[in-house]
């Protein structure tokens, strides 16, 4: 018998789950077990939160009513591995253009993540994810860290703000921030690169592909001299990003050969797919800004990770609240 405080405490949730094999659904006011039903579905719900609730999945169900019929949820295999509760289920989508918005609301109010999606590439079959790095892999903006050791920071910060929100074309505002940099001494940069905050969730995620035969890059609008740090910390298998051009000793504030920007970004999920024959439905880019949107789309799954709204809009999924290891629910 489910009491109120089991309602409210993720034990009861692993307890009715665990009762129920087969999925539960809130249903007249109540959880029960699932029918088993053959109901057609085109998506998949996945909903992930630290010590989830049945009392939240409750909410959430009722306040998709009307835009997602859901067939009864389960626990996801990955669930609890990371000591995040993860429950999934098939839905069908009744209204598409209120989908993004409600599951917008939905997690603000429950904080939870929550995403419905049409396809997921599979875990157990080799992949390849290709990830910004600034503000994604790692949690600073090089370029932003750099200024301030030139007393440019605001300044510079302010126009990176508004290319990541897709107000400004990317390589342009590269170029303009790049330029502020002249003068910067080379030997500075190894301040920002040995105090590097790595994303939350990221050494797992990695760890959890490359066990599954996953290939990971960067494809990153920032610097060659972090991309390359990060490539090797983290046993990446490629990085590409924007070189400095260096004079003598200080930066020169230019940027050396073709500019990485978002198109270049989609061209390598492409290209790294070929090369490692992974087929493109086991694709997937993830990014935070707008310039990551191109490959975002390129990709099978494209995943706004703590990004902006209109990134979170345009994306197929989007990680809210939970490290990096959130991208690995989005996988089946």
């Amino acid at each position: 018998m489910l009491t109120v405080s089991s309602l409210h405490s993720q034990q009861g949730l692993l307890a009715l789950f665990g009762a129920q094999p087969d999925g539960v659904v809130f249903k007249d006011a109540q959880w029960q077990a699932a029918s088993g039903s053959e109901a057609a579905t085109d998506a998949v719900l996945t909903v992930y939160a630290p010590a989830l609730t049945l009392s939240q999945l409750a909410g959430i169900t009722q306040a998709l009513e009307g835009t997602c019929d859901l067939h009864g949820f389960t626990l996801h295999p990955l669930s609890g591995k990371f000591h995040e509760v993860v429950v999934k289920a098939p839905v069908t989508v009744l209204d598409e253009s209120a989908l993004k918005p409600q599951l917008e609301a939905i997690a603000a109010q429950y904080y939870v993540d929550i995403v419905v999606q049409h396809n997921q590439p599979e875990l157990a079959r080799p992949g390849l994810l290709v990830m910004d790095m600034d503000s994604t892999i790692i949690q600073i903006e090089c370029i932003d860290e750099i200024a301030k050791l030139a007393g440019l920071g605001e300044k510079v910060a302010e126009v990176t703000a508004r290319a990541m929100r897709g107000e400004l074309a990317f390589s342009e505002s590269l170029i303009s921030r790049v330029a502020c940099l002249k003068g910067v001494p080379v030997a500075q940069l190894a301040q920002i690169r040995d105090s590097i905050p790595l994303m939350p969730g990221v050494v797992p995620l990695i760890a959890e592909l490359k066990a599954h035969g996953w290939k990971i890059a960067i494809a990153s609008g920032g610097f060659t001299y972090f991309a390359a740090y990060v490539k090797e910390r983290l046993g990446l298998d490629a990085a590409y990003s924007n070189t400095l051009k260096v004079d003598g000793d200080v930066l020169a504030g230019e940027v050396v050969g073709e500019i990485v920007d978002a198109d270049v970004k989609a061209r390598r999920v492409a290209s790294l797919a070929d090369e490692w024959q992974i087929p493109m439905s086991q694709t997937v880019a993830m990014g935070d800004g707008a310039n990551d949107l191109v490959m975002m789309a390129k990709a099978a799954l494209g995943v706004a990770c703590h990004a902006k709204p209109l990134v979170r809009e345009k994306a197929d999924t989007a990680i809210r609240y939970s490290g990096l290891q959130g991208m690995l629910y989005l996988l089946k």
